[in-house]
């Protein structure tokens, strides 16, 4: 539709072709376990937060912010960024070692939560057969320094590509560690709260995906988390298989599921702004 508005990244970037594939809610789910080996991260999560009764809203509030700032108008983007900036800037966490108070908008903790899930959408598409270039996976990293403006980050601090991000995760690892709160999200997404009828489906549906998560992470992820993972070739054939399968849902029975922001790009753009891998590399 000629004149409407694309959004802060545009049917063009690499961003809009990735972030309509399935794998990434499996990716959203790594990112979980990986920001929560930030003590001072997760702890400002769960000191504002009854994780365990709202950890699937706190998943869909972030699919809903990602779907958002990729696939609607820019007006819509900045509120949504907005809106998470005056969230954040009312929390606060204590550090019950030392007593310290802190806000949770700290540009060091924002700056974990970015790289931890740029990271796990980047590792998991790629890794279950979605192609990307090198100069591709560089370009999505260096598209997100503007989410990570709308969530009040410097876009200059943040990591602008493959080298940047893995000098980042060097830099950050002495402070990680896996502590009680990241032991209670590890507890939760192995046994989220089910209705007694739906454990069965619990343990041979979700099981599998939570445990394909943490396989995904790596291994130093593992060493702190103290439980075992599948040799990383076995991981790499279970990313590859899942990704298989669920690609072969077709993409307009996927898009239909709330929020429908796919859907609705589509009708403000035109059929030509719908996603699709083969877009890149044109």
């Amino acid at each position: 539709m000629t004149g409407a508005d694309p959004g802060l990244f545009t049917p063009d970037s690499v961003t809009w072709q990735m972030h309509g594939d399935p794998m990434m809610w499996i990716a959203g789910i790594r990112a979980l376990y990986l920001q929560a080996l930030h003590p001072r991260a997760v702890r400002g999560v769960m000191q504002n937060s009854d994780f365990r009764r709202d950890a699937w809203g706190r998943l869909m509030r972030t699919a809903d912010f990602v779907g958002t700032t990729t696939y609607g108008t820019t007006e819509a983007a900045e509120r949504a960024g907005a809106r998470v900036r005056k969230i954040h800037r009312m929390l606060t966490a204590t550090d019950p070692d030392t007593g310290e108070r802190y806000g949770v908008d700290e540009p060091d903790l924002l700056l974990w939560v970015h790289c931890a899930e740029i990271d796990s959408y980047l590792h998991v598409l790629r890794g279950s057969g979605f192609r990307l270039t090198d100069a591709e996976a560089d370009r999505y990293i260096g598209e997100h320094r503007e989410s990570a403006r709308l969530v009040g980050l410097d876009p200059g601090t943040v990591p602008a590509d493959r080298a940047e991000l893995a000098a980042y995760f060097e830099k950050v690892r002495p402070d990680l560690a896996a502590g009680a709160e990241a032991r209670e999200v590890d507890d939760f997404l192995l046994h989220p709260p089910t209705h007694p009828l739906l454990v069965p489906v619990r343990e041979v549906l979700w099981r599998r995906v939570a445990q394909l998560a943490y396989a995904s992470l790596p291994p130093y992820a593992h060493e702190l988390y103290g439980r075992p993972a599948p040799a990383p070739a076995t991981a790499a054939r279970q990313l590859r298989l899942t990704g298989l399968l669920l690609r072969r849902v077709p993409a307009r029975l996927r898009w239909q599921l709330p929020p429908k922001h796919i859907l609705r790009a589509m009708a403000r753009l035109g059929p030509g702004a719908r996603p699709a891998p083969y877009k890149l590399g044109r």
